[in-house]
């Protein structure tokens, strides 16, 4: 099975006090409308926080920085096995601008369980609760 290597920014808003996080609705492909949170495939050469920085810019024309790592989820879809590093995010720069997704919101402590998110970011969110105000 084919292995895709991806990075995921959870974006929040303030990084030492965690109150929301950003989800993005993906608007193509075999998983279009599931929620996930924003990031990309990983090019060759690039570290995962790079590739961070450059895939939240061409999705949401923002400068992130980028934090600790969350966690390394791996999840088999029928396709491809996803190897995906998780970030936390802050925005250093710029507004947040659907360039690629066809919706997005910040979602709580209160309502993060419910967003219909894809499979492997569906992992994530435990990890992300326990920081949440």
């Amino acid at each position: 099975m084919k292995t895709v290597n991806v990075v995921a920014a959870v974006i929040c808003d303030n990084y030492e006090h965690k109150t929301k996080v950003f989800a993005t609705q993906r608007g193509y492909g075999d998983f279009k409308d599931g929620w996930e949170f924003p990031g990309g495939k990983i090019e060759e050469g690039e570290t995962p926080q790079q590739a961070l920085v450059r895939e939240i810019k061409e999705e949401l024309a923002t400068d992130i920085e980028v934090h600790d790592l969350i966690d390394v989820i791996d999840y088999d879809y029928e396709a491809f096995h996803l190897h995906m590093h998780c970030f936390w995010a802050t925005v250093q720069k710029g507004h947040l601008s659907l360039l690629e997704h066809e919706a997005a919101k910040w979602v709580t402590w209160d309502d993060i369980g419910d967003v219909n998110w894809l499979p492997a970011d569906e992992g994530l969110i435990s990890k992300i609760t326990e920081y949440l105000k």
